[in-house]
């Protein structure tokens, strides 16, 4: 399972909208499950498509604080497999029956290209909304641990009461948006390193 944090305006909806409108057409189809703060998005192969594998893939959308948590499931592409292996079969038998299966392979190629494709709307989604992996400016606070006074992240002492505020500091992952602490390496949710 791979996931993604986006810090900003954005809702749930708004993602699963735009996977609803990007794959509910052609040889794929989309729909949704759930409520308005955690909505589950089914991207999958139509049945009885005229060509090209079967694949399916599920993408979790989940209200969080100042954003959204997006987790796309394991994609399951056993028919595409099995679908580009008789492509191979029949072109070792009769080199021109390609020919007759390029659509099949072109649609093959498509849905193993499903999950980079899922990702790209749920970005260009987040950019409209004028969320990213970066925090928004609401969790760019730290507070202060003896008068609790929020000050702005990078702020070496309070505002307030002039007491230093140590490694407190919040940062987000590039990559993923998963908020850090101090000190961390590599993030925790994806693996990239800081």
């Amino acid at each position: 399972m791979e996931r993604r944090i986006f810090h900003g305006r954005i809702d749930p909806l708004d993602v699963a909208q735009a996977l609803i409108g990007e794959f509910n057409r052609g040889n794929l189809r989309a729909q949704t499950f759930g409520q308005s703060d955690k909505i589950i998005v089914q991207v999958g192969t139509r049945p009885g498509a005229a060509s090209g594998g079967q694949t399916a893939m599920t993408v979790t959308v989940q209200t969080l604080e100042e954003g959204v948590m997006v987790e796309l499931g394991q994609q399951a592409w056993l028919g595409v497999a099995a679908s580009l292996g008789v492509s191979a079969l029949s072109a070792l038998k009769n080199p021109f029956s390609l020919l007759g299966r390029l659509d099949d392979i072109a649609q093959d190629i498509e849905n193993l290209q499903l999950r980079e494709r899922v990702w790209q709307v749920i970005s260009k989604t987040a950019r409209a909304a004028g969320a990213s992996a970066e925090l928004s400016e609401n969790l760019k606070r730290t507070t202060c641990e003896y008068c609790h006074v929020a000050n702005p992240v990078g702020a070496p002492a309070c505002i307030a009461c002039g007491a230093p505020l140590g490694r407190a500091q919040p940062v987000a992952c590039k990559k993923c948006g998963f908020v850090l602490k101090a000190g961390e390496k590599t993030c925790p949710n994806c693996g990239q390193l800081i």
